[in-house]
């Protein structure tokens, strides 16, 4: 039964993510600096990131301690709970109250969406990680494959952190405008925490060697990366001595 439904949960995500792309493509997601001053269907931000982003943890590791197989409870599993669980934490948890967005808003339909996606692929990633039969050897930790997936998925998760951080503190305590950002990866690319975030899921994808790692990937990439171009686009617009050597999403290249 589960496995019916980790497959179904796989193609529902895939029809997500072809979804997300061909909407985003086309005009970026209402929230932040697109919402505008649209009070009408919104929500605060900071409870609204906090349902938002509440499922992924939480669907996981009931999915994992619940359904995994006994084999599958060992040191790679549960580093890749650990792993999962952190992420996930700091984006629900401690993100929201360091984000200084005063009375920004978040729209409910972005929350209805996100809250399905979320719960599905906390489940599927869960499940994978708890079944997968090479996961169950005691092997894997050194295998090359999870060795590469942690350094890149590391490297992801240090750029995506250290980006946040670097916009958190663009804002003076009440201050609701947008600057340009300097330092770390924002010397190459517009949306340097967007190219950490991708960074931390291909490498999740290649260490874990599943398909719903990898699917999750490519959802990360079909929903952040016409994101980054508008970005990209808005900064160039909005900021006249904005620096012209800056990619949007891929240093030098794109």
């Amino acid at each position: 039964m589960l496995e019916g439904a980790y497959r179904i949960g796989l193609g529902l995500i895939v029809a997500m993510g072809l979804m997300a792309f061909a909407t985003t493509i086309r005009a970026p997601n209402g929230y932040g600096r697109y919402l505008g001053d649209k009070l009408a269907g919104t929500i605060a931000a900071r409870p609204g990131w906090l349902i938002f982003e509440a499922p992924q943890w939480m669907a996981f590791a009931l999915t994992f301690w619940f359904t995994a197989r006994a084999i599958n409870i060992n040191t790679a599993t549960l580093l890749l709970l650990g792993l999962w669980q952190a992420h996930y934490l700091y984006r629900g948890l401690g993100m929201p109250f360091r984000m200084r967005i005063g009375s920004k808003r978040l729209p409910i339909a972005t929350i209805w969406f996100g809250l399905p996606f979320n719960a599905l692929n906390g489940f599927v990633n869960g499940y994978a990680v708890g079944h997968a039969e090479h996961l169950a050897s005691a092997s894997w930790l050194g295998d090359p494959r999870f060795i590469a997936g942690l350094a890149i998925a590391g490297v992801g998760w240090v750029i995506n952190v250290h980006s946040d951080n670097l916009l958190f503190r663009l804002r003076k305590p009440g201050e609701t405008g947008y600057r340009v950002p300097y330092g770390g990866m924002f010397r190459f690319v517009s949306s340097a925490n967007y190219l950490g975030e991708i960074m931390l899921w291909i490498g999740w994808a290649v260490m874990t060697w599943t398909a719903a790692g990898l699917i999750f990937a490519l959802f990360t990439i079909a929903n952040l990366g016409p994101r980054a171009l508008s970005h990209h686009k808005w900064y160039r617009a909005t900021f006249a001595d904005y620096p012209p050597e800056r990619r949007a999403l891929i240093p030098f290249i794109l």
